[in-house]
């Protein structure tokens, strides 16, 4: 697993000091090559402790495991791209950089964030995810600002295959959706720092309302985390500069391109055919929405 995707999920959870520490890696993740364990407690106006404290954090044993486990890193990822001259995995965006610049560092960022989420998902929860949402009586799907979007196209892909689901953007509708929800019935929320209250809020109706809870997101210790009953997550390092999700957005549709395949796999016969009726039904209108699962 990638440390410094480990740090960026793990980032919101920690303390004041330690968060000086992670953000100082996040800029610049080889200034833990360059710097001795007090050098880069003084760059982060913090303490020896403190920067022990942050990599126990970030489940590392100390700083010495930290400065092995990021010189393998950098230098894995620098031997795979270098000849491509590719720019740092999650490195920002500057005001003086090219058209042609800035395209390759979103295609980086946006692979390599596909890559370790899929690398990294644990078959054991999707297989579980996918049970639940195959066996659901209704599915009801919650996502804010770009988790909205990735929502709506888990939501698109299981109503083409014939499960009973919605989604919704709005706090209070999702709210009153889990509100009505009942033993048997499945809850699906997306967010990527797992903090954001209407989700947290989402899942805490749901769970009292009796039904399981699939939470994706790149912080599977947090708040969302906590009130999940399974949580997919994702391993993405995010730009500081950026209008909204990119990279997370990726990984998060990966991660619902998984399930809707697994799903639609595990019952391959109402599913082909809940595909084929949908398309016959549309044929009218002139569009060709297509039959194949994947």
């Amino acid at each position: 697993m990638s440390i410094q995707s480990v740090i960026h999920a793990k980032r919101g959870q920690l303390t004041p000091a330690t968060k000086r520490v992670a953000d100082a890696i996040i800029a610049n993740p080889a200034v833990v090559l360059s710097h001795t364990v007090s050098e880069l407690a003084a760059l982060c106006a913090t303490s020896d402790p403190s920067v022990v404290r942050f990599c126990r954090a970030v489940g590392l044993s100390g700083y010495a495991e930290l400065r092995l486990s990021m010189a393998t890193e950098l230098g894995r990822e620098t031997a795979s791209v270098g000849e491509h001259n590719e720019p740092d995995f999650g490195d920002d965006i500057s005001p003086v950089e090219t058209l042609a610049q800035l395209v390759a560092k979103i295609r980086f960022t946006e692979i390599m964030g596909i890559e370790e989420t899929t690398a990294n998902l644990d078959l054991s929860i999707l297989a579980r995810a996918v049970e639940l949402l195959t066996t659901a009586r209704r599915i009801t799907i919650y996502g804010v600002g770009a988790g909205a979007i990735v929502a709506e196209d888990l939501r698109y892909k299981l109503f083409r295959i014939g499960l009973c689901v919605s989604a919704f953007a709005n706090a209070d509708n999702a709210l009153m959706g889990a509100a009505l929800m009942k033993p048997g019935d499945v809850a699906v929320a997306f967010s990527h720092g797992g903090k954001t209250a209407s989700v947290v809020e989402f899942l805490k109706v749901a769970a009292t309302a009796g039904a399981a809870r699939i939470l994706v997101s790149n912080a599977p210790s947090s708040p969302a985390a906590e009130n999940a009953s399974l949580c997919l997550a994702t391993m993405v390092r995010e730009s500081a500069f950026r209008a909204g999700a990119m990279s997370s957005r990726i990984s998060q549709l990966a991660v619902v391109d998984c399930l809707f395949v697994a799903v639609a796999q595990g019952r391959y016969e109402l599913s082909t055919a809940a595909l084929r009726s949908t398309r016959q039904a549309v044929m009218g209108n002139g569009a060709d929405t297509g039959t194949s699962i994947a």
